[in-house]
């Protein structure tokens, strides 16, 4: 049973290969954690069903940092997704989610991100804007078609399949009729010889960028400064959550902090006490 799992995984990482254009080092980092868990699993069959028990698994791993842990396990379970799109009856044992710390990536500070874009070329630009002008995230950039773009909006299908409607800035949209013509795309707004650029392929574009000045920098630390510019600035902490497409405020709380300075101008700004000179005057 094991020797057929062993040849359903390398199916599994030319699929990413080819179709998701996962790099080298990925694929390696895959095929290790895939054949360890398939040293460990307890795999049997049960009336016509096959079933998978990670608790082998799960304590052979015991002792290892949370994140490494749900790294490993994730690859796995991302591997059984698979073979159950390939039609594979599979049922998981002892597959529950590993709850890790949440960390807030640390955000770009926004002159670095205007020098950049002022040497960057024309789909560069438009790729940063897009991320950190609009705060979409890689998957959602990397979906992003034509169609989807009309006027003044954007239309995102985002996590979950849910739809919201972004205002594009004028000069975004001067900047980006311009990236139209030059490049002209055929469906999606970012394509590489004629398809679409894979998450992999934007995600690097975005390293190269900064790499120039010496930053190290992800697409999610743009979309962090997004919103983080956002409510520094003032804006209303629900307007930022839609913008970003969280489902909820306690995501967008965590995701994006104020700092202390900003803390203190919206409580003076808002605070009834903070507009008296002193303690003697009355409110009528």
């Amino acid at each position: 049973m094991k020797s057929y799992f062993r040849t359903c995984a390398e199916t599994f990482l030319e699929y990413l290969d080819q179709n998701l254009s996962y790099s080298p080092l990925t694929i390696k980092t895959y095929r290790l954690n895939l054949y360890e868990a398939l040293d460990f699993v307890e795999i049997v069959s049960e009336e016509g069903e096959t079933i998978v028990d990670l608790m082998p698994y799960r304590l052979f791993l015991t002792g290892k940092k949370k994140r490494t842990i749900y790294k490993k396990i994730s690859i796995f379970k991302s591997f059984i997704s698979y073979m159950k799109e390939q039609g594979e009856e599979i049922r998981l044992r002892h597959d529950e989610t590993i709850k890790i710390a949440r960390t807030l990536p640390k955000p770009v500070a926004t002159h670095y991100i205007f020098e950049v874009l002022q040497e960057c070329n024309r789909q560069e630009r438009i790729l940063l804007q897009m991320v950190y002008g609009l705060g979409l995230r890689i998957s959602e950039v990397a979906q992003l078609k034509l169609c989807d773009i009309g006027g003044g909006w954007v239309r995102i299908n985002g996590k979950g399949d849910k739809i919201r409607e972004l205002p594009l800035l004028s000069n975004i949209r001067k900047e980006l009729d311009l990236y139209l013509q030059e490049a002209m795309p055929h469906e999606y707004l970012f394509e590489k010889s004629g398809t679409k650029m894979s998450e992999n392929q934007i995600r690097y574009r975005i390293g190269k960028i900064f790499q120039k000045k010496g930053l190290k920098v992800t697409p999610h630390q743009l979309r962090h400064a997004f919103a983080s510019d956002l409510l520094n600035q003032g804006a209303r902490i629900t307007d930022v959550s839609a913008l970003l497409g969280h489902t909820s405020l306690e995501t967008t709380q965590i995701y994006t902090k104020l700092n202390s300075s900003a803390k203190m101008r919206h409580y003076q700004n808002a605070h009834p006490l903070c507009g008296e000179s002193d303690g003697s005057s009355e409110r009528h």
